[in-house]
């Protein structure tokens, strides 16, 4: 079979109509993933989102680990040392298959960043529902801890760090006010 007959027959013969919409499917996911704007174009037509996203996965890939400190205050008013909440597990071959035990240190970071939206915008996150839920994880870690008696409150802060990178210095982005360890439930709370 001679090339011009083969392309012919490509565009006009059985089945011509599902190849042309396969291969123009295929050329419109892959230009719809290039990061400029204009092949965004394309998805932006897409009424019925037939084109897949593959940077849903990570449009804004994370560059930095957050760490979490935290300090007690016992019940004689001494404040303890920093101590660093130790979240990140050293990874193992099998997790790259499977890795569930991730998805709290997933969650902390989500709730971490949306605290730090909230900062950016000059807002005060402490009443926000992620500072709460943040609070509350800190807390159970101090309850679970084995060396830790007669807390009365902790404080914790946020650090980000360049991961492995030790050419960036770590930054403190957040410090918490000192919150009680056994926090006051409101009135209707409690008669329920």
């Amino acid at each position: 079979m001679n090339p011009t007959a083969f392309i012919k027959d490509a565009f006009t013969g059985p089945g011509a109509v599902t190849r042309l919409a396969g291969a123009a499917l295929l050329v419109t996911t892959l230009a719809a993933q290039h990061p400029n704007a204009a092949f965004e174009r394309a998805r932006e037509k897409d009424l019925f989102s037939l084109v897949p996203n593959w940077k849903f996965f990570a449009p804004n890939p994370a560059t930095h680990d957050y760490h979490y400190l935290y300090r007690t205050l016992d019940e004689n008013r001494e404040t303890s040392a920093w101590i660093e909440l130790e979240l990140i597990q050293n990874r193992k071959m099998s997790q790259a298959f499977w890795f569930s035990s991730r998805r709290t240190e997933k969650a902390v970071f989500d709730i971490c960043s949306a605290i730090l939206k909230n900062i950016s915008k000059g807002e005060d996150p402490t009443g926000s529902p992620p500072f709460r839920v943040l609070a509350e994880f800190i807390r159970k870690q101090i309850r679970d801890s084995p060396n830790v008696s007669d807390v009365r409150g902790f404080q914790f802060a946020v650090v980000r760090a360049a991961g492995h990178d030790d050419s960036e210095e770590p930054e403190v982005l957040y410090v918490s006010t000192y919150q009680a360890m056994d926090p006051v439930t409101p009135a209707f709370l409690q008669a329920a």
